[in-house]
């Protein structure tokens, strides 16, 4: 069985598109007969037309708000997970979509690879161009580097183990959880696929990137629509990654230099930097309430 999960946002149309893609898919492969279940978590409960949805395969649970990406597909893995605890379980962002090709691979993956707990797939935007293959991490200096190119290795391989993978297009093998994986709820948006990859590969997982399934991503749809808002959390959540994930040090060298920068830039442009601001403000405020 093989369960996707994604998030509405105000996102009816490109779900509708992501559900078009998969049932176009089915229909290109002898998979017809597949066992599947979409699950649309609605983080936003006064969009109604996302109910017009609803099938036999595809479920809605309206959240009570909108509680964040993370928290939002927390609630479809225990949902799936209460379900079958032996499922794959796809996460996709609602303004993704699948290529014709990438559903075959994807069934049979885990199946070659048992030992794989989460892998990515490769990323391409919608003009065909790739936009992420894998993730590095540098801890001594705080980098997180997103890559776009096919290395050697996972040209000539079926997948190559990597830190991290992009939550825009991520399956788990539940089979090799003993409890439900999970993100950490305190990210709302941005990073919480690095966390969530990280905390896992800590705990011995084996996270791959494979090129035999691809996804086509439209790029920043949905964060787009308020940039400002975009930058007040991807500021607190890349703090919090670093508090997390790095040494005091390189935390509080990134905490000075994003706010100095902020405040530098504060009457050029004071809407971009208030919103920095106010990403490090609620961060040290978060910090302050541990």
């Amino acid at each position: 069985m093989i369960y996707w999960i994604t998030v509405n946002y105000y996102s009816t149309e490109l779900i509708q598109r992501l559900i078009d893609s998969l049932v176009e898919t089915l229909h290109a492969t002898s998979l017809r007969e597949i066992n599947y279940q979409v699950i649309i978590i609605n983080n936003s409960p006064d969009d109604l037309s996302i109910h017009r949805l609803q099938s036999p395969y595809i479920v809605v649970f309206d959240a009570p708000e909108n509680i964040g990406f993370g928290r939002a597909c927390n609630l479809g893995l225990n949902w799936v997970y209460q379900q079958d605890s032996q499922a794959i379980v796809w996460l996709i962002n609602p303004d993704a979509y699948l290529s014709k090709n990438a559903l075959s691979p994807a069934i049979d993956f885990f199946k070659s690879y048992p030992e794989l707990s989460i892998l990515g797939t490769v990323i391409y935007n919608s003009k065909g161009q790739l936009e992420f293959t894998q993730g590095q991490f540098n801890p001594k200096t705080g980098i997180i580097k997103v890559c776009n190119q096919l290395s050697e290795t996972l040209q000539n391989e079926p997948y190559q183990l990597t830190e991290w993978v992009s939550g825009c297009s991520l399956l788990i093998n539940l089979k090799n959880f003993k409890e439900c994986p999970e993100f950490d709820p305190n990210y709302f948006l941005y990073y919480e696929d690095f966390d969530f990859c990280l905390r896992y590969r800590n705990q011995g997982h084996q996270i791959g990137i494979t090129p035999q399934i691809q996804v086509f991503h439209q790029t920043s749809s949905i964060t787009q629509r308020n940039p400002n808002l975009k930058l007040q959390y991807s500021i607190y959540s890349y703090l919090l990654t670093l508090d997390k994930h790095t040494s005091k040090v390189i935390l509080f060298y990134w905490l000075f230099r994003i706010t100095i920068i902020s405040l530098m830039t504060l009457l050029i442009t004071p809407k971009k930097s208030w919103y920095k601001l106010q990403g490090v403000i609620n961060f040290i405020v978060k910090i302050y309430h541990k």
